[in-house]
């Protein structure tokens, strides 16, 4: 089971990143800018924010295995819509659609925290957030050469056809998973705000969540543009190719679990932190030669999973009856940072070049270092409010 939700979250998630290797090629088709094309991206990320509030809360009221079939349903009918836009408004709606339904993957995560035993949350957790980095990375890989060989349009065409298959096989072999509340859904987002005040935990961790998808997510949206220019004047296919090298820090999802289980959250997410500021100021040094942009996707990549890792084990751990609505709150701020370090991203490119965007991710960076600082110099890792 753990199996088969971890592909699950990869095959959903992609629909999210298959764009970013594309978006060049957009941009000639559409004739919009760099920019234009990174608010597409940064539509997509608002999207899954909005899903975030829209349909996670309803895991915590709703039978979870119907829940999944039909928002991958809607996933099918907006990844159509993808596929065959035919102006930029159009592509703009469609994107947003298809990153609200990509947040079925936060309605699974807690039911595989559900599922897991308590003395192996983390490492369940984690084995199934490398399933979700492992989709999110390959999906480059995937849509580049796609592209390459049947033109953009037709990645979107595969992703709406795998929809439909995954809707059928979910529905066979999850088991029936009854909610634990039957609260109206007004009721469960009011409760939401309920939560991030009571607890520091969980507002500590979505910020923090926030800046490492910002960091990440400015240097995917803007990688293929810096592909483009010398010395390297690659196409979608070899930007797409960087996915394999990411997944390789992604492949480190479940020893972050294990570290979590271990020492605690608060360690892996310091180390998560230090290895993502490392990657940008090598790739800001670097980055023009295929050595150091290579280190640093990995070090990139293994630093923001082990944090997201990190995070969401943290959060799991408040409040078992609330696991949907907390990772709402958390896959929020998550997203709001990911939007936000698309289009910043963009801007960073359109004016300062490769080492704008480094510098972007840095500061980002060290401004959550120094908020994780702050909040450990306050008090131990807690669930609750810090004492009065």
């Amino acid at each position: 089971m753990t199996g088969l939700l971890a592909c699950s979250v990869g095959i959903i998630v992609a629909n999210i990143y298959y764009a970013q290797p594309l978006l060049a090629e957009m941009a000639h088709a559409f004739g919009v800018g760099v920019q234009g094309m990174g608010f597409v991206a940064m539509l997509s990320q608002t999207g899954t924010a909005t899903g975030m509030f829209l349909f996670v809360p309803l895991g915590d009221n709703r039978e979870r295995r119907s829940l999944i079939a039909l928002l991958l349903l809607a996933a099918f009918v907006s990844l159509c819509a993808m596929a065959s836009a035919q102006n930029i408004l159009w592509l703009e709606i469609a994107a947003f659609a298809v990153g609200a339904t990509a947040s079925t993957v936060h309605v699974i995560v807690p039911l595989a925290a559900q599922l897991a035993p308590e003395e192996k949350r983390g490492r369940v957790v984690g084995t199934v957030l490398g399933g979700l980095l492992i989709g999110i990375l390959l999906a480059r890989t995937f849509s580049g050469f796609a592209a390459g060989l049947f033109g953009w349009r037709s990645v979107y065409g595969i992703a709406a056809a795998a929809m439909l298959i995954l809707a059928l096989v979910l529905r066979i072999r999850l088991p029936e998973c009854p909610p634990q509340h039957r609260l109206p859904w007004l009721a469960l987002v009011r409760s939401i705000g309920r939560l991030v005040r009571d607890h520091r935990a969980l507002r500590e961790s979505a910020w923090l969540g926030a800046a490492l998808f910002c960091a990440f997510s400015a240097f995917w949206t803007t990688l293929v543009f810096l592909l483009r220019t010398p010395p390297y004047r690659y196409g979608p296919g070899v930007a797409g190719l960087f996915g394999l090298v990411g997944a390789a820090g992604a492949l480190c999802a479940p020893f972050a679990g294990h570290l979590t289980d271990r020492r605690g959250p608060r360690f892996t997410i310091l180390s998560a932190l230090a290895l993502t500021l490392a990657s940008f100021v090598l790739m800001a040094v670097f980055g023009k030669t295929l050595a150091g942009l290579i280190g640093g996707v990995i070090l990139l990549d293994l630093g923001v999973q082990a944090g997201h890792v990190a995070n969401q084990t943290r959060i799991y751990s408040i409040d078992p009856s609330a696991r949907s609505r907390l990772n709402t709150v958390y896959m929020f701020m998550y997203f709001v940072g990911g939007s936000l370090g698309s289009y910043g991203g963009a801007v960073a490119w359109a004016r300062w070049g490769w080492i704008g965007v480094c510098a972007l991710a840095m500061v980002v960076l060290a401004c959550a270092s120094g908020a994780y600082l702050f909040f450990g110099i306050r008090g131990p890792d807690s669930t609750g409010p810090p004492p009065a």
